[in-house]
């Protein structure tokens, strides 16, 4: 008597199941990767207005020094902190944008600030502050 074994056949290819976990897998993936693009624009735009606060401050300080105004003088009475600041041939070509849209305040004073103090200020208010942390030095 001669015995013979039945092999089945092994269908290739994925089930349902498994093509549903693998695109389950990918989408979760590419959520991760939104997730991360999105804070690190706002890490990027919260860096970018701290050099923009910087920047300007950095100027006033030089107008100061170029002008013999210590801390606390005040720019003489025709002009604002705008105008010896921002324009051709000054100490800023623009004015500072924003990069997370908000806006600045105290740009328009008119007292060099103190060593320490800021003289500019974002209002952005939608997620990390624009503001620095530590302006002992400035």
């Amino acid at each position: 008597m001669k015995t013979t074994s039945i092999a089945k056949a092994k269908k290739k290819g994925m089930t349902l199941l498994e093509l549903t976990v693998v695109i389950l897998v990918l989408l979760s993936l590419i959520s991760i990767l939104f997730i991360g693009a999105r804070a690190w624009k706002k890490g990027s735009d919260r860096a970018g207005c701290l050099l923009n606060i910087r920047n300007v401050q950095q100027a006033i300080r030089s107008y100061g020094n170029m002008s013999a105004l210590n801390p606390g003088d005040t720019i003489p009475a025709s002009k604002t902190a705008t105008q010896v600041l921002i324009g051709s041939g000054l100490f800023m070509e623009n004015t500072p944008t924003c990069p997370g849209n908000g806006t600045y305040s105290g740009l328009s004073g008119t007292t060099i600030p103190n060593v320490g103090t800021v003289l500019l200020s974002c209002n952005f208010s939608d997620g990390p502050v624009h503001t620095p942390t530590n302006t002992a030095n400035w």
